[in-house]
């Protein structure tokens, strides 16, 4: 009898460590498995990119934004569905008809918005539209490409590169802190424009490296009456 109970003892303790082992392995490969996620992963992006139009525009000259044909009222700012991570892609995986929709169209790995704004006053008016770098992480804004359509004529917006040359196929940004800015003239009442936005990383890029992974980037774009500097 002592000899079973010593047994069973045995065995006992023998599972309970058997327990305690694969505990172990499962928190391992679930680590491991995290971190295997957030390496291939490159742009981590936890905010919403926002569209703002000044209310000067709107007081002075009746100018609204607005996402849908059907809700024309004023509004301060419009909201862009964000994705939470990026992934690098490039441009010829993009769909040839990103232009087409209306409001927030992400995809995989690319961000994509489309808005309208229009004069709703009875003046012709004017204004000015940037978009502004809020915030880089790892210098990963030197693979970013963003595409503005504008009536639907595309404009592929890059920082320069290494050599201080504009990337292939693209304008370069701005300034350093800005990476469009747009002066519309000989706006006449009832005139509308369409804009989308496309937001990605461009994975040809020759700065599309290692080094950038878990870098952030941050922009948003304004209407204003004039330029802000």
């Amino acid at each position: 009898m002592r000899g079973e109970v010593k047994l069973t003892a045995k065995k006992i303790n023998r599972r309970k460590k058997t327990y305690k082992i694969v505990k172990i392995l499962l928190l391992v490969l679930i680590l491991i498995v995290t971190l295997l996620y957030l390496i291939f992963t490159i742009i981590y992006n936890g905010y919403d990119f926002t569209i703002s139009l000044d209310e000067d525009l709107y007081y002075d000259n009746k100018i609204i934004i607005y996402d849908s044909k059907d809700y024309k009222v004023f509004q301060r700012q419009l909201k862009v569905e964000s994705l939470e991570y990026f992934d690098n892609i490039t441009e010829s995986w993009l769909p040839t008809d990103i232009n087409d929709y209306d409001g927030s169209h992400n995809g995989e790995n690319y961000l994509a918005y489309s808005f309208y704004i229009e004069n709703m006053g009875e003046e012709v008016a004017d204004y000015y539209s940037e978009i502004a770098i809020d915030e880089v992480i790892k210098n990963v804004d030197s693979a970013i490409r963003m595409k503005v359509y504008f009536d639907g004529i595309p404009t592929t917006y890059a920082k320069l590169s290494q050599r201080g040359t504009p990337e292939n196929g693209t304008t370069p940004f701005y300034s350093d802190n800005q990476i469009m800015v747009q002066h519309v003239e000989d706006f006449k009442p009832g005139d509308v424009h369409k804009y989308t936005i496309v937001l990605w990383l461009e994975g040809k890029d020759e700065d599309c490296t290692n080094e950038i992974i878990g870098g952030e980037f941050k922009a948003h774009m304004t209407f204003n009456s004039e330029i802000i500097k």
